[in-house]
């Protein structure tokens, strides 16, 4: 398997690129529209053909560039049930999804937002939102839920097994991955916390919204078309 890990510094967003070494058939999850050329580049390099896009969910943070990949690409847009209608794809929990050899199982895990999906892939799962590195995403809007998003983590995140690496959608420390043994045992705010514990932490957050998040969730509902710039006078 052809892994990387790519970062966008604006929104501290990762976004993977992985591709079948047999097919040369490649996904990109959860790719940034400032980075489109970064990443075709970085495709290129490698000898793969783009043929799917991912997305965890409708991000709030950063506009997504799935639309604009699958125009300079023809790949295929997938997110979760209930997410961007423009999707070529909506996937639904024990769905799986083939690019080449490689094989993505979809796991439902919302409470971040309704159409939250992490993606199983062998030893590792692409957890968007819901469960990040000693954290976890926000519940409090795009029909986010707290008793939810605990209950895709602690019942469905949480039943992998413990050596399950978790590259997570976001991070703001420097940190890389993490694995579901750690998390259990080192997540603040559920190693050894009840569902009620995590309910309170989370509806007294009190954060402030993503800057982008007027911009970037109509946008990413239409795969990242942002507003037309009306003409000048």
């Amino acid at each position: 398997m052809i892994f990387r890990q790519l970062f966008d510094t604006e929104s501290s967003t990762y976004t993977y690129l992985i591709g079948d070494p047999l097919s040369r058939q490649a996904v990109l999850i959860d790719p940034v529209l400032e980075q489109v050329e970064r990443d075709l580049r970085r495709v290129s390099e490698l000898g793969l053909k783009l043929t799917h896009v991912l997305d965890t969910h409708v991000h709030a943070d950063h506009v997504t560039a799935s639309g604009v990949l699958r125009e300079r690409t023809g790949c295929e847009v997938v997110g979760g049930d209930g997410g961007a209608p423009c999707a070529n794809r909506h996937v639904k929990h024990g769905d799986t999804l083939r690019v080449g050899a490689l094989s993505f199982q979809v796991l439902a895990t919302p409470g971040h937002t309704d159409d939250s999906v992490s993606y199983l892939l062998g030893d590792r799962v692409f957890t968007g939102d819901a469960l990040l590195v000693r954290s976890n995403g926000r519940t409090d809007f795009q029909n986010g839920n707290a008793g939810q998003l605990h209950d895709s983590i602690t019942r469905v995140l949480f039943a992998l097994p413990d050596d399950t690496l978790v590259f997570p959608g976001h991070d703001y420390q420097g940190h890389t991955a993490t694995s579901i043994a750690e998390e259990k045992q080192h997540n603040p705010r559920l190693a050894g916390k009840s569902r009620e514990d995590f309910i309170q932490v989370m509806e007294n957050l009190r954060l402030p919204n993503p800057k982008k998040i007027h911009l970037a969730v109509p946008a990413n509902r239409e795969c990242g078309r942002l507003p037309s710039t009306p003409p000048s006078p």
